[in-house]
């Protein structure tokens, strides 16, 4: 693991200092041949990069995944991990139905015009789940979940084939639980261009959502416009903040937890007594030797007081926070740019991570100052209803003649004055 130690120079100097250590030195990929090759290929193009860079040994004849693939690794699956898996989705679909807006919201204004603003679903969503080598099943569930209770009536579901070209069951089973039909066995950013741009096989969605390696991040980034995305989440992150209570070997776990997503993710580790920071640290590295964790980075800083630590939070906007104090629930209502706060000692990323309901499709590096997590308004989209009777024209028409004259559009002016 490899570790910095960082001096205090006030929270946005301090939280710059670890991005700039953290950042990723590798250039983004060019993943625009790829797009042209999907555009122009179609299923053919797919397939042969499916069987160049996934279904190595079985490359799939077809994209799309058998019908009632999913409901057979359902039944397939162990009894604890199926309950599991339920519990989980059950969670996370009461967090999502609590996001939803109950009713249409209406506005009478002076003049005696009406706006009605109402929430309606994307027509089809596109949702991509990690695979391939390993298997992301709670992907499927924090990706789809939200989308079914947003209204979607379309879900169609990428994940990257095993060798053997087939999806792996866990994720199958995930997107029976979801109740999603539509399957393909592709990845990478083909997988996302022929999502948005339609295949012969596959019909083109509105919005794209789920998390994804480097190339699906710059394939998301090609097609935003063509379609909605939810972010451009890079590696996984974690910052905590250690109290004089904080048990050394939780917050390592805790840490090298989020390590276990990869080595480019920033680890920060804050306290205010230099002791505690000490013991933190070595309990990590510690963990991390005897994990194989690698060169993660593991930042260290001292801060002069509480308020200091949710000031660095605040200004690294960190995709999790753990905050191991005994203040946890009041210092959660200061933090304003984290992805997730995980509130107490007892509050592990992992549990966010899987099961307690808050989604793990969360923004990174330092997205928190713009964006949140996952949720049903991703695939909702508002539409405006205006109702103008005949005294409200009258009213109005003189202004917008005014307005529309002084930007240059007469003719706006007198569509608005007919009325009167």
């Amino acid at each position: 693991m490899k570790r910095r130690d960082f001096h205090w120079e006030g929270a946005a100097e301090t939280a710059a200092a670890i991005r700039a250590w953290t950042a990723a030195s590798a250039p983004s990929p060019d993943v625009r041949v790829i797009e042209r090759e999907v555009r122009e290929g179609g299923d053919g193009a797919v397939l042969c990069m499916t069987a160049r860079f996934d279904a190595t040994e079985q490359a799939p004849t077809t994209l799309r995944v058998p019908a009632g693939a999913g409901a057979e690794a359902l039944a397939g699956l162990d009894a604890g991990l199926r309950e599991s898996l339920e519990l989980a989705a059950a969670n996370v679909r009461a967090v999502a139905e609590a996001q939803i807006a109950a009713a249409p919201q209406t506005i009478e204004l002076p003049q005696g015009q009406s706006v009605t603003v109402r929430e309606v679903p994307v027509a089809a969503a596109g949702l991509y789940a990690p695979g391939g080598r390993a298997a992301y099943p709670s992907s499927v569930l924090m990706c789809a979940i939200p989308a079914r209770v947003a209204g979607v009536e379309r879900i169609a579901l990428a994940s990257p084939p095993r060798a053997d070209g087939k999806v792996n069951p866990l994720v199958l089973a995930a997107a029976e639980l979801c109740g999603i039909e539509e399957i393909y066995a592709m990845g990478g950013a083909q997988a996302i261009f022929a999502l948005a741009h339609g295949t012969e096989t596959i019909a083109p969605v509105d919005v794209i959502a789920g998390p994804g390696n480097a190339w699906v991040r710059e394939a998301k980034r090609a097609v935003s416009g063509t379609v909605g995305i939810d972010s451009l989440a890079g590696p996984s992150e974690l910052m905590l903040v250690a109290g004089d209570g904080t048990n050394p070997e939780w917050a390592a776990l805790d840490l090298c937890a989020q390590a276990e997503h990869g080595a480019e993710g920033p680890l920060v580790a804050v306290a205010v007594e230099e002791t505690v920071l000490e013991s933190v640290a070595a309990a990590t590295e510690k963990a991390a030797e005897r994990d194989g964790i690698g060169d993660a980075p593991l930042a260290l800083v001292q801060v002069p007081d509480l308020s200091d630590a949710i000031d660095l939070a605040n200004a690294f906007a960190p995709e999790h926070l753990e905050l191991f104090e005994e203040d946890a629930a009041l210092l959660a209502e200061r933090v304003t740019t984290a992805g997730c706060v995980f509130v107490g000692r007892y509050g592990a990323t992992a549990f966010g991570d899987y099961v307690a309901g808050s989604n793990h499709v969360l923004p990174t590096g330092g997205a928190g100052r713009f964006s949140g997590p996952l949720g049903p308004g991703v695939f909702r989209r508002r539409i405006a209803a205006v109702q103008v009777p005949a005294g409200a024209a009258a009213k109005l028409a003189p202004h917008v003649d005014a307005l529309a004259r002084a930007e240059g559009f007469p003719v706006h002016g007198e569509s608005a004055m007919i009325r009167r």
